[in-house]
């Protein structure tokens, strides 16, 4: 029997929250949590396949390839996954999406097992990974309809620290897996857990009404000028994230080949950049997201031009920890820009309209729905950041024997992103007026 549509969905009444609301988002939020999480580790399981992967003789280029294919499939499935739940329920389309988990999962395995297994398959076999990047958006977008505007920026920073902790477990576990049982139980190992939150989501997440939408509906938050902003700002954030978290092995091991009994520290970044989330989404609960994403940027910058140093006095404990630093700045990063978003989108709704209304709640109805569609998009554009760090690493690396030229680019880029932000959302003249009284 299908589970009902909850219709009654008012999160923004504190009543409401207290009495019904609190209990049924944060059962939404744990399994959404654990779906998340394993599409990441999915997603990025070949950053720690691709290192073991000696006896195929592919070149590091090559091998960037590899790891940067799972990145570009999944930031493009992004966006329509990000629509999915408003077309088909956020329950139902968790189900669906985290049995698509099982294709990488056995396919991986499968190319592996065979040491006669073509450069070009591996190819085409990383790229269905980018499954696991797509069960973001619709993770994001979904939670978005549960929780008040003035509890989204902690929630958003759970639900995506959850999800960007799975790169941390993936790069613990699976050397552990690999080492015990063979490269293919990197792809087996998972099924189990896959069908565990395939069911949990199944018997323990709801559908709302309330986030139905159809997809040129949402598709309209396309044109919004700010929709674009904050796509580059999540290149720089986000896709600093998975980039810098899937490439830190091969790095390692390409840069001080001396070193690399050391790839199985490579974890911690991510670790550290999925825990600090949370708190960029709550620093900018107070500050305000734009002027915890201005500083940010300029902690990337420097932080990019420390791992430089790094790498070009060839001294490991500095690259390590300077290449530390500037993952857990994009955590921060990542949970401030999200942040952003649902105050840009309702403060664009609500502009103009007198406060305790009708008529305003209906048009922050309005702006939480946008906000929602627009999540889909900035993530899909932005995690495209990951494919192109690896890509950059990749090429530095092949023309130069160095990762310098990527690094002097990446700093670059983050300088650009901060001037974004001030002229936008922070300078006093010319910044949008509607935002300009809003906490972004």
């Amino acid at each position: 029997m299908a589970k009902p549509w909850i219709s009654d969905w008012r999160p923004d009444d504190p009543a409401f929250w207290r009495e019904r609301g609190r209990k049924v988002a944060r059962r939404n939020l744990v399994f959404s949590i654990f779906a998340e999480h394993l599409g990441f580790t999915l997603w990025t399981v070949w950053s720690i396949v691709a290192v073991q992967l000696g006896s195929y003789e592919f070149s590091t280029d090559q091998l960037f390839w590899i790891v940067a294919l799972p990145n570009l499939v999944g930031s493009a499935l992004r966006i329509p996954y990000t629509f999915a739940p408003a077309r088909f329920g956020g329950r139902n389309f968790t189900v669906v999406s985290a049995l698509l988990l099982l294709v990488p999962a056995v396919l991986l395995a499968i190319a592996v097992g065979d040491p006669a297994t073509p450069y070009w398959m591996f190819l085409v076999i990383a790229a269905t990974a980018g499954l696991g990047g797509g069960n973001f958006a619709s993770s994001m977008a979904n939670i978005t309809y549960f929780y008040p505007q003035d509890r989204q920026g902690a929630a958003l920073g759970l639900n995506a620290a959850g999800g960007n902790i799975g790169v941390s477990s993936v790069q613990l576990v699976m050397p552990l897996v690999i080492g015990a049982f063979g490269l293919a139980a990197a792809g087996l190992f998972w099924i189990p857990f896959v069908l565990a939150a395939a069911i949990g989501a199944y018997f323990f997440m709801d559908n709302l009404t309330s986030a139905k939408a159809s997809p040129a509906d949402q598709l309209k938050v396309a044109g919004r000028a700010q929709t674009w902003i904050m796509s580059v700002l999540y290149i720089g954030t986000f896709g600093s994230f998975i980039g810098y978290s899937t490439a830190f092995p091969l790095l390692i091991k390409s840069q001080f080949p001396e070193q690399a009994s050391l790839v199985g520290l490579a974890f911690i970044g991510p670790l550290l950049g999925s825990m600090i989330r949370p708190v960029g989404g709550w620093l900018s609960d107070r500050l305000g997201g734009a002027r915890v994403t201005l500083f940010n940027f300029a902690a990337m910058a420097g932080a990019a031009a420390l791992v430089w140093q790094g790498l070009s006095q060839h001294v490991f404990a500095l690259f390590f920890c300077a290449y530390m630093l500037l993952v857990a700045t994009t955590g921060i990063g990542n949970g401030s820009t999200y942040r952003m978003i649902p105050a840009i989108f309702r403060a664009k709704a609500v502009a103009g309209i007198a406060p305790g209304t009708d008529a305003h709640e209906a048009a922050a109805a309005v702006g939480k729905r946008d906000a929602s569609a627009a999540i889909g998009i900035i993530s899909a554009i932005g995690a495209f950041g990951g494919f192109f760090i690896n890509r950059g690493f990749g090429s530095s690396i092949a023309a130069t024997g160095g990762a310098g030229a990527a690094l002097a680019s990446f700093a670059a880029f983050y300088v650009v992103c901060a001037v974004i932000t001030w002229a936008c959302y922070l300078r006093t003249a010319g910044s949008v007026p509607s935002l300009a009284a809003a906490r972004v």
